[in-house]
């Protein structure tokens, strides 16, 4: 995984890759970032195809700021990764579609309160933003479990959806089969 809002990555790359992106909207794209700096100078300078879906990381109330830049972005989907979640959080959720929430996981791990994300699942539910509980966390990412209030909560956003009815049993045209695609975007190695 990188970041694709990452100050050495060069823009002409980044709009080769959102073409790339827009041109396979069979596919969705969540695009995550941790420099929203970055993402907002760019955000308006790139071709928001609606299966391109951006969040910011937010995992404590320090980063919280990364919110306003994502506000700013005329994605389909804005959304929070607030994993590795390592403190409680107070969230403005307004323009925000999903808020995925985990704990940490691995040797050196610090762990997750249960009323923390409680609290981000209650301030989800009143701001009517779907909430996706990904795990507690551990040594390993399955360790914990995924069970939050007696349920596993895998919400989705609307436009997922949308995307799912639009493009579920649609065969894909020949301007973007695949080979079209590799022709298009790959280099030879003949």
């Amino acid at each position: 995984m990188s970041d694709l809002f990452h100050k050495d990555i060069p823009f002409e790359y980044l709009q080769d890759i959102f073409a790339v992106m827009r041109d396979t909207p069979w596919h969705i794209y969540q695009i995550l970032t941790k420099r929203d700096k970055n993402l907002a100078k760019l955000a308006s300078k790139l071709d928001w195809a609606e299966n391109i879906w951006i969040g910011v990381s937010v995992e404590n109330q320090k980063y919280a700021h990364r919110i306003d830049a994502l506000r700013q972005v005329p994605s389909k989907v804005r959304f929070l990764s607030c994993e590795p979640l390592l403190s409680p959080l107070s969230l403005n959720l307004e323009g925000i579609d999903w808020i995925i929430v985990g704990g940490e996981s691995g040797h050196k791990h610090r762990p997750i309160e249960a009323e923390w994300v409680r609290d981000i699942l209650r301030q989800s539910q009143e701001s009517d933003v779907a909430f996706f509980f990904k795990q507690w966390g551990g040594n390993h990412s399955k360790a914990g479990g995924r069970i939050l209030e007696e349920k596993i909560w895998e919400e989705m956003p609307d436009a997922w959806y949308s995307h799912i009815n639009r493009w579920q049993n649609k065969k894909v045209s020949k301007f973007q089969s695949s080979s079209a695609l590799e022709a298009k975007y790959l280099v030879s190695s003949k």
